[in-house]
């Protein structure tokens, strides 16, 4: 040992430097309680809120900010359930005068039931937002040309989903979401679509930049038990990124050589 001290292996987005690389939301727990136990045990510095869903205003009803501390906590406010980007414009606007916010993430979904990304609405929205002076981080489908275009924008951050929405299948398309880290100049990070520990090791270990994740906590049996995986998982896949695995091979290749046997 040197004495010297290790370079924290941090992540920066719009200015802000954080150490952990998974993101929680803040929705679809039993109560606030909950909620604040899932997100101290997930390790998570950043928590996406939905305006149009939590409450953050009224103080004769519970507040979210009453369980997890926006001291503590960067809160992402975000346009989950806006379908147009006349909406989620709004949406981020009355976030922004309601608390101050400028790093938002925009995402403004199609119909059910695939709620697949609205790309059109979901340009127009980030256009109106980047010259109203916000720090985007947006919801995108895993196509590396709309991604490039989000980016050449403005976009702080580009969050492709991994499988549909709530659906808990893992990332589908791991060859795309390749080839749009190997593209990106700003962090990228895989959004909707995990369902356990293991598919948040997978996109780190392709090389994304973090994780966001809601859903596959909240709705799992244990969801405090749940984000303790979910927070070994993404430091897991993270340094097996970092180390390089091995390459793949189409055959057998023996871990002791078998020329010099004794015999």
């Amino acid at each position: 040992m040197d004495g010297t001290t290790p370079t924290p292996d941090t992540w920066t987005v719009a200015g802000r430097t954080f150490t952990s690389r998974l993101i929680v939301g803040t929705g679809k727990y039993k109560d606030l309680e909950e909620t604040a136990a899932a997100i101290a045990a997930s390790g998570a510095e950043m928590v996406t809120v939905a305006v149009r869903r939590v409450n953050l205003s009224d103080p004769g009803a519970p507040m979210l900010q009453d369980f997890v501390d926006p001291k503590k906590y960067t809160y992402l406010p975000n346009t989950a359930g806006c379908h147009t980007a006349r909406d989620a414009v709004r949406t981020l606007r009355l976030a922004r005068e309601a608390g101050g916010w400028n790093l938002v993430k925009l995402e403004v979904l199609g119909p059910p039931p695939h709620l697949y990304p609205d790309m059109q609405a979901t340009f127009e929205a980030a256009d109106a937002l980047i010259k109203d002076g916000f720090e985007v981080m947006v919801y995108c489908a895993d196509d590396p040309i709309a991604a490039k275009r989000l980016e050449e924008m403005g976009c702080v951050a580009i969050m492709p989903l991994g499988a549909p929405i709530g659906s808990g299948l893992g990332i589908q398309n791991p060859a795309m979401l390749s080839m749009m880290i190997e593209q990106a100049k700003v962090p990228l990070l895989v959004d909707a679509g995990v369902g356990t520990a293991s598919d948040a090791a997978i996109g780190m270990e392709l090389g994304c930049t973090a994780v966001l994740l809601n859903s596959a906590i909240a709705h799992a049996r244990d969801p405090i038990l749940m984000a303790k995986a979910m927070k070994h998982a993404v430091e897991a896949g993270r340094l097996a990124y970092l180390a390089g695995r091995m390459p793949r091979r189409m055959g057998a290749d023996p871990s002791s050589p078998l020329a010099g046997l004794i015999r």
